[in-house]
């Protein structure tokens, strides 16, 4: 596709060094001296001159390191979604620019045709990569951007003139957005999560709902009804005069837009008209709320023209991403399944669902992000046989699952490593060992990856010792 100029950027300063920060820079740096004046790289107080750096130099930016001052007068400022608008760093940025973005919506501002967003506070991942691979099924050309881990300000170059953006979009990065516009939107869910950015569960919900803040009568909506906070966006929608897909595990709306489970069957009703598609038992993601995902997915790939034939041989075909419920390998009859992506309770939650009760060994810790464990602390006593506890957060999950007397084996373990070696000596044939966090990884770890490939290694290091079969997908 060529890009379609917007408007004269002018002055343009980059907040944060990460990789969107980087991805923005050089973005904007191909366009000094046609649409862009200037590029100012602010990395933020604890970020230092490098490689990347220099290279940005080289392509034309100024670069400042070591504070969170923005000093300067711009016309825009593209911020990283690691940086919370209430911090110093962004209000700076905020005094001295005309307008503050985040990368999405300046890459949506550049690029504005063919996008399909996706948020939640689970299964954002699962689904954008999902519906990605049904639209490629049906003969679109699709990619995967945002959250998922490519910027699509860096997707931009060589965008093919009919490509699809699907993008994974997080609250930080909705919270930036003020045009942005897809073609379909799905919000999957709205549970705790985030606070420490966000402040409150009201402000959190509502960066979420701005993936619907411009969509008209021609677009469509999926929108749980599941939750209370989606209930009340798929409402508030409706009430725009929008499209609105309700989409349900729990019941079969009556709107005639609609995505639920008629049985184990998955049906999506678009004006009116129905498509009986799968199984859910013919899915490889396992778990209710994978159908749940695979049902939004379907909803928006139907809407964007993919056959129904197309969908439903999509639908059979879709493997489990890494680190989300992802199977690695059966050792001396225990299976290991790495869900290292559940980076917070009500994931952990989801992911007990697809298990059996009392077979579980579960894997929690990391990272404390000072989350209410009641509810993880009932669910897991409720289907776990074991729980190992490490990492920062180790002690008071702990805690939290001792204070109601149960039957669940509680161990505790200083890191990963230490709390892969207890839950497999506790193990018995026929269970399974699931890392399962519910939080972040940071206190031992770079990012969740690192963590599930850590644990995957392990897996094959322990298979090398004893009898191993990789486990099938789908389990």
């Amino acid at each position: 596709m060529t890009v379609t100029p917007q408007a004269h950027l002018g002055n343009v300063a980059v907040l944060g060094l990460g990789r969107t920060g980087e991805a923005a820079a050089r973005y904007l740096c191909a366009l000094l001296g046609s649409r862009v004046d200037s590029v100012t790289v602010f990395g933020g107080a604890a970020s230092e001159p490098g490689e990347g750096t220099r290279a940005l130099e080289a392509l034309g930016a100024r670069v400042v390191c070591g504070t969170d001052e923005v000093t300067g007068s711009f016309d825009l400022a593209v911020a990283s979604p690691g940086i919370p608008d209430s911090s110093p760093f962004f209000s700076a940025a905020r005094a001295c620019s005309t307008e503050v973005v985040g990368e999405p919506e300046l890459a949506w501002r550049e690029s504005p045709e063919r996008w399909a967003a996706v948020t939640g506070t689970n299964g954002k991942t699962t689904t954008t990569s999902l519906l990605t691979h049904l639209l490629r099924e049906g003969g679109l050309e699709a990619v995967s951007v945002g959250n998922i881990g490519t910027p699509a300000i860096e997707a931009l170059d060589g965008r093919g003139a009919g490509t699809w953006f699907v993008a994974e979009l997080s609250s930080f990065q909705l919270a930036t957005t003020r045009l942005l516009h897809p073609r379909a939107a799905i919000v999957l869910n709205v549970t705790p999560d985030h606070l420490e950015w966000h402040g409150t569960m009201e402000a959190y919900a509502a960066a979420k709902e701005r993936e619907l803040a411009n969509l008209d009568a021609g677009d469509l909506a999926v929108v749980s009804v599941d939750d209370d906070f989606c209930r009340a966006m798929a409402a508030r929608a409706e009430g725009r005069g929008l499209r609105v897909c309700r989409l349900s595990v729990e019941s079969v709306p009556t709107s005639s837009c609609a995505a639920f489970l008629r049985g184990e069957t998955l049906v999506v009703r678009l004006d009116g008209a129905e498509h009986a598609l799968v199984d859910a038992g013919e899915l490889k993601i396992v778990g209710r709320y994978n159908a749940e995902n695979a049902l939004a997915a379907a909803s928006v790939a139907l809407e964007l023209g993919v056959a129904e034939k197309d969908v439903r041989s999509g639908l059979r075909s879709f493997s489990p991403i890494e680190h989300r419920v992802e199977p690695v390998a059966t050792v001396r009859g225990v299976r290991y399944v790495n869900d290292s992506k559940a980076t917070n309770t009500d994931a952990v939650e989801k992911a007990l669902t697809a298990f059996a009760p009392g077979s579980v060994v579960l894997l929690l810790g990391g990272h404390d992000k000072g989350t209410d464990l009641a509810s993880l602390a009932a669910a897991v006593r409720a289907r776990c046989r074991a729980a190992v506890c490490y990492g920062e957060a180790g002690e008071r999950i702990a805690a939290a699952l001792e204070a109601v007397p149960s039957d669940l084996a509680v161990l505790r373990a200083a890191r990963l490593r230490e709390a892969f070696a207890a839950a497999s000596a506790e193990a018995r044939p026929g269970e399974t060992v699931l890392l399962s966090p519910a939080c972040s990884s940071f206190d031992e770890f770079s990012n969740m990856g690192e963590r599930g490939r850590l644990f995957k290694d392990l897996v094959r290091a322990l298979a090398e010792k004893g009898d191993a079969a990789p486990a099938p997908q789908g389990e």
